[in-house]
């Protein structure tokens, strides 16, 4: 069996940073597709890239109207690939969702979308994992801060940082309504976490994560350097980011939902191998082991 060389090592006795050595756009500047150059360098300095109108209202309202029909669907809600909240017991996130609904798939095979993905990839991509998330108001819990990058490495197996992932709002993103935080420009280090990763890790993860959790201490240094960028934008609007950016939400305690479908491409150059970090890989409909490009 071909051994991978660990580039990032993480879920050891001590906190480490380790700087990326992996590009974060992988295609030349002039790449052919919906990106312009500015863009690609623009995502490139800051680790995302946010867009004002991905789809039109009246795709919102298809997309938000399958939403809406999923997490009321009884066989939806008692498949394990669905999350519930735990204090309200509503559907929290469905994951696979381009696999259970086709309304979703078309969205994941949309030029608009996958045409960006394969532009920041510079290759053929497939989805490593996609959900529908669903924050209802009156105190839906937040994400604390983390890098995407430092689970799929460790859980998953994905060996090198070419992976990007889009939000799509399908309901208006507020600054209050717990919406998405970045530290624009943290996804130049990566930060190796502390603690060893439990068995079946992803059934707590999933709800409240505590593996894979930086250190107060690193986080405020991350803070202090580079800033925390906080995204709102009308329904239809999109936030593309780098695997490695330190990211988190706060709680909806607003009247509002927050509502979004988020999609993970990674390069079909860069497929999962065995768990860096962890003693079995997580199941896949969390982090796919099927790597069929998108077509």
């Amino acid at each position: 069996m071909t051994t991978v060389t660990d580039l990032y090592p993480t879920r050891g006795p001590l906190e480490v940073a380790t700087p990326r050595v992996d590009p974060v756009v992988w295609s030349d500047p002039g790449a052919e597709g919906p990106m312009r150059p500015s863009e690609l360098s623009d995502f490139d300095r800051d680790g995302f890239l946010a867009i004002d109108q991905l789809i039109t209202p009246d795709e919102v309202a298809v997309y938000r109207a399958e939403l809406d029909r999923l997490i009321v669907d009884p066989d939806v809600r008692a498949d394990k690939r669905s999350i519930i909240e735990p204090k309200s017991q509503d559907v929290r996130s469905v994951f696979e969702v381009h696999r259970i609904s086709e309304v979703f798939s078309k969205l994941v095979r949309d030029p608009r979308v996958v045409g960006r993905a394969r532009q920041i990839l510079g290759s053929d991509v497939y989805v490593h994992q996609s959900r529908i998330n669903v924050k209802p108001g009156f105190g839906s819990s937040g994400f604390y801060w983390h890098s995407d990058f430092e689970t799929w490495h460790a859980e998953d197996g994905l060996p090198n940082m070419r992976t990007v992932s889009v939000s799509v709002a399908l309901t208006e993103n507020y600054d209050t309504n717990g919406g998405l935080m970045i530290m624009p420009g943290s996804h130049r280090t990566f930060l190796g976490c502390a603690g060893e990763t439990p068995k079946d890790n992803y059934k707590k993860s999933l709800q409240m994560q505590d593996a894979g959790i930086p250190s107060d201490e690193a986080l405020s240094g991350f803070a202090d350097k580079h800033g925390i960028k906080l995204f709102t934008g009308k329904a239809g609007s999109a936030t593309w980011f780098d695997c490695n950016c330190m990211h988190g939400s706060g709680d909806n305690i607003t009247p509002y939902s927050r509502s979004n479908v988020f999609i993970v491409f990674n390069s079909v150059e860069n497929t999962a191998v065995e768990p860096f970090a962890a003693p079995v890989r997580r199941p896949e409909h969390i982090g796919a082991r099927s790597f069929t490009p998108v077509r």
